[in-house]
């Protein structure tokens, strides 16, 4: 895993997620550490943040290292600059850069140009880090992953493509359910089939929410308007009405089943007024444990940890 970039959840295999747990697990209870003392990680942010960059900022100062953080303003990526020529500079200052972007291009040209490894805070594409982070919390939570089902309510987003992708690699079963025309892709969908055969999971679409949600070990939900899709918001409440999580669609799932989302909520929306506050949610666990993957993946891409990504280019 040392020096590669991690643009896709699909840069990782199902064993190299398991050792990332692992190792994820063993931090959060060692705490500071100091095997990246003397390394530097770039923080460039086209989107606002909360939990990704507090944690990326925490994860390298827990491990020994130092952040500089670029805002939108300063670097004006694609605009102020071109992206080849930001990725060349940085490249020459730091060790690592983590990006979040509204375009997945402009990673792949961030990795493209940078002699340093580059690492998917979030692109209108995927979010690997935040799908690592909720199966860490998934095997905190249950103990295994392999057969575990997970249902996804709401619009095949970024964050819906890296969970399917990140269950398919490692033997769980998932299912989602989205209104018509909100799918996840095809391209996407055929892959995680193809990764499912190996591993054991299933893959399962559907537009009905009951149907997704039955029987379920773990439940999970995003907003309906992501980022900058702003504009089409009162249009996605009307689509996704009936795709809310709420007590009577979550009392389908087991007994013992968990709720996730990855934050910030929209309350009332994509889930009912409260309900994110009873015992089946773990969405704070989820926001923590943002913090443990990170430094399990900047120690691994910095030379703490040695992981082989298995399908890095």
């Amino acid at each position: 895993m040392k020096g590669k970039d991690l643009l896709s959840v699909t840069d990782l295999g199902g064993e190299d997620i398991r050792l990332l747990i692992s190792d994820a697990i063993d931090m959060k209870a060692q705490g500071w550490l100091s095997m990246l003392s003397g390394k530097t990680l770039a923080i460039m942010f086209e989107k606002p943040s909360l939990r990704t960059r507090v944690s990326f900022e925490v994860a390298m100062r827990q491990l020994g290292g130092e952040t500089v953080y670029l805002s939108p303003d300063e670097v004006g990526l694609g605009e102020r600059e071109s992206v080849s020529d930001v990725a060349r500079v940085l490249s020459r200052y730091v060790d690592a850069i983590v990006a979040r972007t509204f375009s997945h291009q402009t990673l792949e040209s961030l990795a493209t140009y940078s002699r340093v490894p580059v690492i998917n805070a979030l692109s209108d594409w995927e979010h690997p880090c935040q799908a690592l982070a909720d199966l860490l919390t998934i095997y905190e939570k249950k103990g295994e992953l392999q057969g575990l089902t997970l249902a996804f309510v709401g619009d095949g987003n970024n964050v819906a493509r890296s969970l399917m992708l990140a269950a398919s690699l490692t033997g769980m079963n998932f299912r989602i359910a989205s209104p018509s025309g909100y799918a996840i892709q095809e391209e996407i969908l055929r892959l995680a089939q193809s990764n499912a055969i190996g591993s054991g999971g299933e893959i399962f679409c559907t537009e009905e929410p009951r149907l997704a949600v039955g029987g379920a070990d773990v439940v999970y939900t995003d907003v309906w308007t992501s980022m900058g899709q702003e504009t089409e918001a009162e249009a996605r409440r009307q689509i996704f009405a009936a795709y809310q999580v709420d007590g009577e669609l979550l009392s389908l799932a087991r007994e013992d089943a968990i709720l996730m989302h990855p934050l910030p909520a929209h309350h009332g929306e994509e889930v009912a007024e409260g309900i994110l506050d009873t015992p089946k949610s773990v969405v704070f666990d989820q926001a923590e444990n943002r913090l443990h993957m990170q430094k399990a993946l900047l120690a691994g891409i910095l030379g703490g940890l040695e992981i082989p990504l298995a399908g890095y280019r």
